[in-house]
């Protein structure tokens, strides 16, 4: 009989704070990456080599997790190309904004935004929902933001988006908890990221009481940490980590 190879599937895990959750968990446990992107396969590429250079190992999956047909038709592929893998550890961590005022918002901003946040954690966690309540364990990250916790004006999409998949990540825990896995959700706040090199670093950083912009690898500690067995009575929780920042 093969040996079940164990496995961390990371969405939109090429870049940012994705990037760094591939790197921290090739490096703090001993699970094989699949790091998920939608269309930067360069970007995918470096991170798995420096998920490799830390010691660890993976492979790279394309799909655009708001199209449940095409997440669906990956995913399929890969277990079959895979048949003793196990995902064990689902950080849903793809998220996409558009931002602007709610009164001038196109639908499709809405919608793509939404779909991404919201639709991407159905698509991939249902898809392997019923293997980790067979095999009784599991770790499901859901990476939100202080949006979703205070909201911010300009981003009411993705407000709306990410507060929805607390709301998500409340009830799946309670759902799921008797088969020993656990849904946190993880808030981060002003992080240095490609998404936010445009912001004012200089005028935000007053808001927030550690005065600095937070680093993705803060970040992929965290999510490391919830992806552990040291976390094996944490579930249903929010954890922001922002800084201080609170509405």
């Amino acid at each position: 009989m093969t040996e079940t190879k164990k496995y961390a599937i990371v969405t939109g895990g090429s870049r940012g704070i994705g990037s760094a959750i591939c790197k921290k968990l090739a490096v703090e446990t001993d699970y094989q990456l699949l790091i998920n992107y939608q269309s930067n396969k360069q970007a995918a590429e470096d991170t798995l080599q420096e998920v490799i250079a830390l010691g660890g190992s993976g492979e790279i999956i394309k799909f655009d997790v708001s199209n449940a047909e095409e997440t669906q038709q990956a995913l399929a592929a890969w277990e079959e190309q895979h048949p003793e893998a196990m995902i064990e550890v689902i950080v849903n961590n793809a998220g996409i904004t558009r931002d602007g005022l709610f009164m001038w918002m196109p639908l499709q901003d809405w919608n793509q935004v939404i779909q991404t946040s919201v639709g991407g954690f159905f698509h991939v966690t249902n898809f392997f929902i019923k293997k980790m309540l067979h095999n009784r364990y599991g770790r499901i990250i859901n990476i939100v933001s202080v949006s979703a916790v205070k909201g911010t004006p300009g981003q009411t999409n993705y407000s709306a988006a990410k507060a929805a998949l607390i709301g998500a990540t409340k009830a799946l825990a309670q759902e799921i908890g008797k088969r020993n896995i656990t849904v946190n959700a993880v808030a981060p706040g002003f992080i240095k990221t490609e998404m936010t090199q445009d912001l004012d670093q200089k005028e935000l950083k007053k808001q927030i009481p550690l005065n600095r912009f937070g680093e993705a690898e803060e970040v992929a500690d965290l999510v490391a940490f919830l992806a552990s067995k040291k976390s094996s009575y944490i579930t249903g929780e929010v954890i922001n980590i922002n800084g201080g920042i609170y509405s």
